[in-house]
């Protein structure tokens, strides 16, 4: 029932996030609804799916664990490597300086990274399906950007290497809280030892 849960989960998070990419269609149900309405029903069910994903996952992993290869050890010590530059590289889409200049979409390139290097070190089918899915999600809607005719959300000032430097030091900030706060005690599987 776990599995069941968390890929409904990720069809609602990631089928909402694939609607915004088809710009015709979300320009058509914004202009049906309003633009307030479809913020507010784009946010809720993003965290439904949310909700339902960890929800989801957490039960498979307790109750229905799956094992479809084992990865190696050094595959994992490298999701830990690539974790850092994963989370800077969320950090620096928010903290605009040269970072989000060169890359134009440092989120999903931080979003790919981090499902990339999950999908190495998880060999389990539920490790597979959710860090599969986000990886194509990521692949598909930078894809899809370079498509886009519109500058999606409103321009943010980017600023010069200080946002960078600032956007690398909260990065590691934030990368040490996930990998020895958050991830053991949330997800429950420590990260140094695993």
């Amino acid at each position: 029932m776990g599995l069941s849960v968390m890929i409904l989960g990720l069809v609602l998070l990631l089928g909402a996030h694939v609607l915004t990419a088809q710009r015709p269609a979300r320009a058509r149900l914004i202009a049906a609804v309003g633009e307030g309405p479809y913020k507010g029903a784009y946010s809720l069910v993003s965290l439904v799916g949310l909700a339902l994903i960890v929800w989801g996952f957490a039960h498979y992993r307790a109750t229905e664990w799956i094992q479809i290869w084992n990865p190696p050890t050094a595959l994992k010590h490298l999701n830990v490597a690539l974790m850092l530059p994963a989370v800077i590289l969320v950090v620096a889409s928010y903290i605009r300086g040269r970072i989000y200049a060169k890359l134009k979409h440092p989120m999903l390139a931080g979003v790919k990274l981090w499902a990339f290097g999950h999908l190495l070190a998880n060999g389990d089918l539920g490790g597979i399906v959710l860090f599969g899915s986000f990886l194509a999600w990521g692949v598909y809607d930078r894809i899809s950007l370079k498509r886009r005719t519109d500058p999606g959300a409103p321009p943010i000032p980017v600023g010069g290497v200080t946002n960078d430097l600032i956007a690398v030091a909260v990065g590691f900030v934030a990368y040490l809280a996930l990998a020895f706060a958050f991830h053991p005690v949330v997800i429950g599987v420590p990260v140094v030892g695993s």
